[in-house]
């Protein structure tokens, strides 16, 4: 069989059902010279093999999310990359969902994250700050679950309020369905990118009550993140002043522990992510985690660069175990 042939073969059945492929073929190509080209792709078509596929997407409100009534909303649109800069991107959500990506059974340990894609509120970069995360989630043992919440921005409401209903109404979904889902109630944290960075920031700062009218058995499960992921988080900070954290933010001691990444060339102020970290150490805050790098940009994603925020999945995993996270 020819290496380009072979090459095909193997990213044809990246994400397939056919996992006892990427193992059976190692016997087929034992004694040709294409095992070079194989060992090289080995380890992309084995993390392909253990991601388990995505269930259903679950309906957040079943009677309608609270505070729509007033708005017309056009239907969601899907809008595809116009190029290999660009990204996959979702908009007009009305009917917010989670989708759970269930990690493997042999490498689960019970944790879970709930992904929260960033777009300043308006559109939700659905694909690589949103189910390439979760693969990467299931990847290292943990259970993914997307969120896609409403956008863009409501009339009249804080651009954050719709956005933190639909979060808090998830965290309360994923701990009621913990058992069925095989989830350690105990160890659910939330990941956000952008505006999903804030929303996760509101979620881990909110979550004394809901800032909803309860609606049924779902909402009487707490909504506090157990640990909480930030990549580039925006709104934190006034971009000109850059000195305090916006009053929304109320860092408390019962906060749970954050992770951070930024860089400095961001142009959303990476100093919101220093003042949060600063102020979750003085409430007495423990485990928390900042890196601050000098490039990088932002909107990144999980995508690989060449440069060195793009280890910050690496950097995550170390800090998830440093906490006892991807203990099983």
């Amino acid at each position: 069989m020819k290496i380009s042939n072979l090459k095909k073969l193997y990213l044809s059945k990246i994400k397939s059902d056919n996992y006892v492929f990427c193992f059976a073929s190692f016997w087929i190509f034992r004694s040709t010279n294409e095992m070079k080209l194989l060992l090289s792709i080995c380890y992309i078509s084995i993390i392909a093999c253990v991601i388990a596929k995505p269930k259903e997407d679950v309906i957040l409100w079943p009677n309608g999310a609270p505070g729509e009534g007033g708005y017309e909303i056009s239907p969601e649109t899907t809008i595809l990359p116009k190029n290999n800069s660009d990204v996959l991107r979702v908009t007009n959500v009305s009917i917010p969902t989670i989708k759970y990506f269930p990690a493997p059974q042999e490498l689960s340990n019970g944790s879970a994250v709930l992904v929260c894609p960033g777009g300043a509120y308006n559109i939700l970069a659905i694909e690589h700050e949103g189910t390439d995360v979760c693969e990467w989630l299931n990847s290292i043992g943990v259970h993914a679950i997307l969120l896609k919440y409403r956008v863009p921005r409501r009339k009249d409401r804080e651009k954050h309020e719709a956005p933190l209903e639909d979060a808090q109404r998830a965290m309360g979904v994923i701990r009621s369905n913990s058992k069925k889902w095989g989830i350690d109630p105990s160890k659910i944290g939330i990941l956000g990118f952008s505006a999903g960075g804030n929303l996760a920031v509101m979620a881990s700062t909110s979550f004394e009550s809901r800032i909803y009218s309860k609606v049924d058995r779902f909402d009487e499960f707490s909504c506090r993140p157990d640990f909480t992921i930030l990549i580039y988080p925006a709104y934190l900070v006034d971009r000109k002043e850059r000195k305090v954290l916006f009053p929304e933010i109320k860092v408390t001691s019962d906060c749970p522990p954050f992770f951070i990444a930024h860089t400095g060339d961001d142009h959303v102020p990476a100093e919101g992510s220093a003042l949060l970290y600063l102020k979750l150490e003085k409430m007495g805050v423990i485990g928390n985690e900042l890196h601050l790098y000098p490039f990088g940009g932002h909107g990144y994603g999980i995508k690989k660069t060449n440069k060195v925020v793009s280890s910050w999945p690496e950097r995550v995993e170390s800090w998830m175990r440093s906490l006892n996270f991807l203990s099983k």
